[in-house]
């Protein structure tokens, strides 16, 4: 177990949090949510012991170990993958390299020999003899495969290391499981496998994540951070918000029904309180009417931007024809002879593990890049608007937001500009800012608008809900179900693929496809997963 008490935590004269009392239980995951800048990874940080409270103090049952998914990815870069993984488990891999270093001497003494006994002993308790093997399944689960266990990290990429970091994280079966934003940069076979990880794990954990899907898979629990408090529902997201707002309802009901005995109270002294006959009923209800309290019901401080996307033009009937398109990145064959004719009622998902694979087409179909073969023709009555994963170019200049926004609108109106960065949060003097000093999600807020104003009847999304917060994420979630033309996107967020998608065409690890018309959910039950998965399955026991 794990509790806060108390706990008050300063950055100068504000209160981030003031004497939150929580306790986090064995056997439950919490998900701890919360508007941007709510305090979501600095409240886990004072968890881990990486912040020091103002005041309170955080209670670990003693003799638990916990664990946290560490943020740096170069921090391991001089260690194997297969060491930073054991390296979750720090005793473990202290016992591991004390033994490696008395075996490896010439002189072997018998201190040596008895210290060694004593380290194995503690060795084969910690089930030292199976940690590679337990550290290879986490890192197969999510997709690193085996050839790069023995690797460097220096070796791997950003989002293969983050995996390795998650594999850390996990190892060895830790008492309490901090994790910040596991979801990121993990494709959607790696988050399935981690949902069915953390379903099973019958320890503690705590987790912070933007995926509304996953929340809703693994939290038995739901932690929501307001104004500097934290309050406890027992539930996933979908019941903390169902019951957030009936909580919410009931008391403006309350209030509602206070306000009127108010007034009620008030007419009748307003009326007889001269009355001497009167006096004493009037009396008795001034009493009543000093006791009544109406409930200080506080606004949420989340902020829900509206994303519209509004096609200028009706789209026909011929969209995009693909033809034998061909394409090889750096010596890897990441389409190959990929075909696929796009309908005009077409909301179709990308999925698959190769990343570089989607984004190429995506940049092909873009005119960003050319193919080595094939073709693909984009119907006379589509427009197009393409929301990049890689979004530095757009921003590195010195325009300010209106500016730049500007340079894209077909109206060019400073109102009529401001009217579109208004629905994405941007107010008052936001729109003098540098577009190169904006956050993340500020960026991406940015590029959601100038596919707004575009009116483009075709959308391209590359993963777009990256950097966005919960609330932006379900905003952009409504805008891709309501628009009225045609998408085709690549996305980690479950639950914008359900909800969004018809058609998924998943590109295979050979650069070929598979192109179904069927929800994600649907998809994931078919027999082609099905039959993937049992490739894979026999797959990994021949190699055990």
């Amino acid at each position: 177990m794990i509790s806060a008490n108390n706990v008050t935590y300063r950055v100068g004269k504000k209160a981030l949090f003031e004497d939150v009392n929580i306790k986090f239980t064995e056997g439950n995951c919490y998900g701890l949510i919360g508007a941007n800048g709510a305090g979501k990874s600095t409240f886990l940080k004072i968890l881990s012991g990486a912040l020091d409270t103002t005041n309170g103090d955080i209670a670990v049952t003693p003799g638990q170990r916990l664990s946290v998914l560490e943020q740096d990815h170069f921090k391991y870069d001089g260690y194997p993958v297969m060491d930073t993984v054991i390296m979750g488990n720090e005793r473990l891999y202290q016992i591991m390299k004390e033994k490696d270093a008395i075996y490896a001497k010439e002189d072997f003494s018998d201190e040596d020999g008895i210290r060694a006994s004593e380290l194995e002993a503690e060795f084969a308790e910690m089930d030292g003899w199976d940690a590679e093997s337990n550290a290879a399944m986490l890192l197969n689960g999510l997709g690193i495969d085996t050839s790069l266990h023995y690797n460097m990290m220096s070796d791997l990429n950003g989002n293969e290391k983050v995996k390795v970091l998650l594999a850390k994280a996990l190892f060895g079966n830790p008492d309490i499981l901090l994790l910040d934003e596991p979801t990121n940069h993990l494709d959607l076979d790696a988050i399935a496998w981690l949902e069915e990880f953390l379903i099973n794990f019958e320890n503690t954990v705590i987790v912070v994540s933007h995926d509304r899907y996953f929340l809703n898979k693994v939290c038995t629990h739901t932690a929501d951070i307001d104004y500097g408090k934290i309050q406890l529902y027992a539930g996933n997201y979908d019941f903390w918000y169902e019951s957030s707002q009936l909580i919410i309802k009931q008391r403006k009901e309350a209030n509602k029904k206070k306000e009127e005995q108010i007034k009620e109270l008030q007419e009748f002294i307003s009326r007889f309180s001269a009355n001497a006959s009167k006096s004493k009923q009037a009396t008795s209800r001034k009493r009543a009417l000093e006791k009544i309290e109406l409930d200080d019901i506080k606004p949420s401080s989340r902020k829900y931007p509206y994303i519209d996307f509004r096609p200028e033009r009706e789209i026909g009937n011929e969209v995009l024809t693909v033809e034998g398109i061909s394409k090889t990145v750096n010596g890897e064959k990441v389409l190959d002879n990929v075909s696929f004719i796009v309908g005009h009622d077409d909301k179709i998902a990308f999925v698959g593990g190769n990343e570089l694979a989607k984004t190429t087409l995506f940049k092909i179909l873009t005119g960003e890049l050319e193919p080595d073969e094939g073709t693909y023709k984009w119907g006379v009555t589509t427009s197009q608007a393409y929301f990049p994963k890689d979004n530095t170019a757009e921003f590195d200049n010195d325009y300010t937001i209106s500016d730049w926004l500007m340079g894209y609108s077909p109206v060019k109106d400073i109102t009529y500009v401001r009217g579109f960065l208004g629905r994405m949060l941007f107010a008052g003097d936001d729109g003098i800012k540098k577009v190169k000093v904006l956050s993340g999600g500020e960026k991406v807020r940015c590029l959601l608008s100038k596919m707004m104003i575009s009116g483009a009847n075709c959308l391209i999304f590359d993963e777009p809900t990256n950097h966005l917060d919960m609330e932006a994420i379900t905003a952009l979630n409504e805008g891709m179900i309501r628009f009225k033309g045609v998408e085709l996107f690549s996305c980690h967020d479950h639950q914008v693929v359900q909800t969004t998608a018809n058609r998924i065409i998943e590109i295979l690890p050979d650069g070929t496809i598979i192109d179904k018309i069927t929800t994600y959910d649907e998809y994931l039950e078919s027999d082609e997963m099905a039959r993937k998965r049992t490739v894979y399955t026999s797959t990994a026991t021949e190699e055990d």
